[in-house]
């Protein structure tokens, strides 16, 4: 670090993204939960010759055609929306602005690793939560919290989910405080709580374009709670930046929205892929996590999690590994297509009989 680097931000334990290699035709990725299929075709439309040339201009900093779209498919107003440069941008806005050393935030000890670097940057007391023995949040913990909350549904790493009910249970117990709902894998396999705003304005609800909607690179993520909630977060965009969607990821987003049959088609795909997945993963020995996401967290017991992690990056398939000690013994897998899936598990058997006869050499 330079010697201009204030001591607050010294020891901050930044957050390592999953690995993004250069030749990425050679690889079968299945770490960074991406989708495996491409936009819809109006995507591609979108980014036009006439748009290209428009990039001289600046964006719309009110999104207002994107917003408008959104405000009709989530059946909320447009003022109810708030859209930002990748739903991580977001998350950090909210550590900052609606907690600090006044307001403390829990959440559960295992999920988004983002969680703790915005707590530890904006120098925000967390209270860390245990999950219970099969990596599920138990709700009752967060009931009555008397502080921030905020729960991924469905949670990574494992993909477990929270349901609409026992969410409401949560947000109507804290009504003094903020509960958030990061929603980033809710479309595989889960029910959005995001009709609740219209009941409890200490919701908000926090969604992205990176996974269902195959528009990672794109950067768009969008939050939907009560106008106050909205207003606060329009304020630190207008302080910070004003243009934080460019031109070229507003137009596919609203066609991305106009050919909304498309993704949902393909969600249904993935969540297919995924019980294939977990299937014949549970033949070969393995302990895999019930998901309802576009991952899945596994575990066998006669390999070390991050050998079987090493041994496939050998074989150019990527998965996620973590080092820390809870699930050190674990990898998430991205749900890719049926090919992709099939390649993994073959190489996966591989693995597991090749170690075995070289256990019992």
């Amino acid at each position: 670090m330079s010697k201009f680097l204030i001591s607050k931000y010294q020891n901050i334990e930044k957050y390592v993204p999953g690995e993004q290699p250069q030749n990425m035709e050679s690889f079968i990725k299945l770490n960074t939960n991406e989708s495996p299929y491409p936009p819809s075709p109006g995507v591609m439309k979108a980014i036009s010759e006439n748009e290209i040339f428009n990039l001289r201009l600046y964006s719309d900093p009110e999104s207002t055609f994107l917003k408008q779209k959104l405000a009709a498919l989530y059946d909320v107003n447009p003022d109810n929306l708030f859209l930002s440069n990748g739903s991580d941008d977001i998350l950090n806005f909210i550590f900052m602005i609606f907690c600090g050393s006044e307001k403390e935030i829990m959440f559960p000890e295992i999920s988004y690793g983002f969680y703790k670097v915005y707590a530890q940057l904006h120098e925000v007391r967390s209270l860390q939560v245990p999950l219970k023995k099969d990596f599920g949040i138990n709700f009752i913990d967060y009931c009555n919290a008397g502080r921030n909350i905020i729960i991924a549904n469905p949670n990574p790493p494992s993909g477990q989910t929270l349901s609409f009910e026992k969410i409401e249970t949560i947000v109507s117990t804290n009504p003094d405080n903020l509960v958030v709902i990061d929603e980033a894998y809710v479309d595989f396999g889960t029910e959005s709580v995001v009709p609740l705003i219209k009941k409890y304005p200490n919701l908000l609800v926090v969604q992205t374009f990176s996974k269902s909607r195959s528009m990672a690179g794109a950067r768009l993520g969008f939050a939907v709670g009560d106008v106050q909630l909205i207003e606060d977060l329009h304020t630190i965009q207008y302080s910070t930046n004003p243009y934080n969607i460019n031109r070229l990821t507003q137009s596919a987003a609203c066609a991305a929205i106009d050919e909304n049959d498309y993704y949902v088609d393909r969600c249904k795909e993935i969540a297919k892929t995924r019980e294939f997945t977990i299937e014949e993963l549970r033949k070969i020995g393995f302990y895999v996590v019930p998901s309802k996401a576009n991952f899945i967290f596994i575990r066998h017991d006669r390999i070390d999690g991050e050998e079987l992690y090493l041994k496939l990056k050998e074989r150019k398939i990527l998965i996620r590994h973590f080092s820390d000690e809870n699930i050190r013994q674990f990898n998430r897998v991205t749900i890719g297509t049926r090919a992709q899936m099939n390649s993994f598990i073959q190489q996966v058997k591989d693995i597991l009989e090749e170690s075995e006869g070289n256990n019992n050499a």
